[in-house]
């Protein structure tokens, strides 16, 4: 987890700002057993897991970095500029092409037109044969994947700003601001689009559904509400990726609720409960499934909000968001695990080791299997035996 401070004001201070808040989160203590990762643990075995291909696109990851899964294909993307589409059942790389700059985030992609971004706001599009179809200029950084759709290209800047691009010029359709605080989390979030919409959350804990064509916001829910006498103890926002299935619209939030919204009736939550995640949540038919802030992984029923279980065998583990295979939801970890849990009561089945240190990337269900992206910049595609 990072903290970062935005605004002209603050630019100054940025760097001192972060190493203070950062030092005054005890999850970052060194000295504390409390928060020290949890050592794996012997179990009995449950499932049989295993590479199925690993393919380097580049170099590094980081948390705005999330393949793309597009019918048969995946689209990728690294630090150092790569950009690479593969086959998603063998791993061949299709194309590879160079952003020609170091990049932030990536990639959104709609099978014809994959975009990433750069640290200094730059939307690079390429075309499905890897070639540079057009660059434009974002009003700030860019740390989350922009997503691709309706015709559109839509990416979240630092300044809170949401802005859509046509999806063959790259001119600006439209900007949307929001006021925003003073801190912000930089955490593994992502927006996601459907029905024409691009669903979005926002530092201060608010999830907006705006519609893609025009920019206006269509719908606007409360994930979390900041509470607390500092900028620290009111630091929120939703992180992962806004979840749907069905009629239910589900978030999470850092220092925050998990909620699920019935879009059906207006957009009005049907349970919430208080929780604080920094990686995000997934769905099944059954259940909500969220790491907490300390990597105690819990899941809810999707109806109620009951908490069916907690699985605490590897707190402090610094999960990424989970990823459903099967019966079982799979999380990654900061040496390199990806876990292997059942769904109906939470117990470890199985584990693999993907390589390339921690895992920050959010795990992908495809339908091939379970899809991540490591540490190096490879690429590894985990199936059952």
């Amino acid at each position: 987890m990072l903290i970062s401070r935005y605004g002209r004001a603050w630019r100054g201070a940025v760097l001192a700002a972060g190493l203070v808040a950062l030092a005054g989160c005890s999850m970052f203590s060194s000295d504390d057993d409390r928060y020290a990762p949890a050592p794996l643990t012997e179990y009995a075995p449950g499932m049989s897991v295993r590479a199925v291909w690993s393919t380097s696109i580049g170099s590094g990851s980081g948390l705005g970095f999330v393949p793309a899964v597009v019918g048969d294909n995946v689209y990728a993307a690294t630090p150092d500029g790569s950009v690479a589409k593969l086959e998603l059942a063998s791993g061949r790389v299709v194309w590879k092409a160079s952003a020609d700059t170091k990049l932030s985030a990536g990639v959104g992609s709609d099978g014809t037109t994959t975009v990433v971004a750069s640290p200094l706001g730059q939307i690079i599009a390429f075309d499905d044969a890897g070639k540079v179809k057009w660059k434009a200029q974002a009003t700030s950084d860019v740390s989350i994947a922009p997503v691709v759709g309706y015709g559109a290209v839509v990416v979240r800047s630092g300044d809170y700003r949401i802005q859509a691009f046509n999806i063959e010029t790259g001119e600006r359709l439209w900007s949307l601001q929001r006021p925003g605080p003073a801190l912000a989390l930089r955490s593994s979030a992502q927006m996601i689009m459907a029905e024409g919409l691009v669903i979005t959350g926002l530092p201060g804990g608010k999830l907006l559904a705006i519609n893609v064509g025009s920019g206006n916001v269509q719908w606007e829910g409360t994930v979390a509400t900041p509470s607390g006498a500092s900028d620290l103890e009111r630091l929120t926002d939703v992180v992962g990726a806004p979840r749907v299935v069905g009629p239910l619209l589900c978030a999470v939030a850092y220092q925050g609720r998990i909620v699920c919204f019935d879009v059906t009736q207006g957009g009005r939550p049907i349970w919430a409960k208080d929780f604080s995640s920094s990686s995000g949540m997934v769905l099944d038919g059954r259940f909500a499934y969220a790491p907490d802030q300390t990597s105690v992984v819990n899941a809810f029923a999707l109806d109620s909000g009951t908490n069916v279980w907690k699985q605490a065998a590897l707190k402090n583990r610094a999960l990424t968001a989970p990823a459903v295979l099967g019966s079982a939801v799979a999380v990654g970890d900061l040496d390199g695990y990806v876990h292997f849990l059942s769904s109906s009561d939470g117990s470890l089945l199985a584990r693999l080791s993907v390589g390339g240190d921690a895992i920050v990337s959010p795990l992908q269900t495809t339908s091939q299997g379970v899809l991540v992206q490591n540490g190096d910049g490879n690429l590894v595609l985990i199936g059952t035996n």
